[in-house]
């Protein structure tokens, strides 16, 4: 990862969209996590559109074809991505929201911090900004051995389906690339670093038990951003991927709620 920022009129997003488009005065870009991919938002996708909006959910570059890819791709690869995404319904819709999944939120809060006049209001779902676990501090010196990494130890075990509801599963890789996790983890400070030039309103729902993300993330994310207008909620019956999980509905009726709250204001 070099630079964390990307041109708004980059190359276009990835065409394995699969959102439905819908025309519409409010375009909702959706952005799915970290070795996920956008069937983790289909049903919120398909939700909002129904509602009339023009939604876009972009395929990250490395997601949805190897792990293997997935180790040759960066944060600034995933940030140009959503990017273009966000130039589009820019340039289509009155107002863009800006909604994420775990590194997803990541990437929404980074696109609010670059670009505060093309975001309406950001609806964020356990992101992340940090880590408490022991390996996070190794990851300068992991960073300085990469050509090594990828030879030696190119993966680590996966860290999809933490879903509580019986039966459901994500649709994503069941190993973690490291070189990939390593840009991610690079980008979190600078990331946390500009959160209080979010001034976007704000809607953080959060899992109470998630075995991913720490729930340091969401306090660090409602304390440090500038957005007067802010709401939390919490989800009871969920684990980490909540948009698949039993407080899906619940998701997707604030997030209306909270569209439509912004527009009449």
């Amino acid at each position: 990862m070099d630079s964390m920022t990307s041109s708004i009129g980059g190359p276009g997003a990835d065409a394995a969209d699969p959102a439905t488009e819908a025309p519409g005065r409010v375009g909702i870009l959706l952005c799915h996590g970290f070795t996920g991919s956008p069937s983790s938002m289909q049903p919120w996708a398909d939700r909002l559109t129904a509602e009339g909006h023009r939604v876009r959910l972009p395929l990250l570059p490395g997601h949805g074809t190897s792990w293997q890819e997935m180790n040759d791709t960066t944060f600034d690869d995933w940030l140009a991505a959503v990017t273009a995404a966000l130039a589009e319904l820019s340039r289509d819709c009155e107002l863009v929201f800006v909604a994420g999944l775990s590194m997803g939120g990541t990437l929404a809060l980074r696109l609010a911090e670059l670009y505060p006049d093309r975001v309406a209001g950001l609806i964020l779902v356990n992101p992340s900004v940090m880590t408490t676990r022991l390996d996070a501090k190794f990851a300068p010196v992991l960073r300085r051995i990469t050509p090594l990494l990828r030879r030696v130890r190119p993966s680590l075990p996966g860290i999809v389906d933490d879903i509580k509801k019986p039966g459901v599963q994500e649709d994503g890789y069941d190993r973690i690339p490291i070189v990939a996790a390593l840009s991610l983890q690079q980008a979190w400070p600078v990331v946390r670093g500009d959160l209080p030039k979010v001034t976007a309103p704000l809607l953080l729902l959060h899992s109470v038990v998630d075995h991913v993300v720490e729930p340091e993330n969401a306090a660090i994310v409602l304390a440090e951003v500038s957005s007067k207008d802010k709401r939390e909620v919490l989800l009871d019956n969920s684990y980490h991927v909540a948009t698949l999980d039993n407080d899906a509905e619940l998701i997707f009726d604030e997030s209306i709620d909270f569209i439509r709250r912004v527009m009449a204001g």
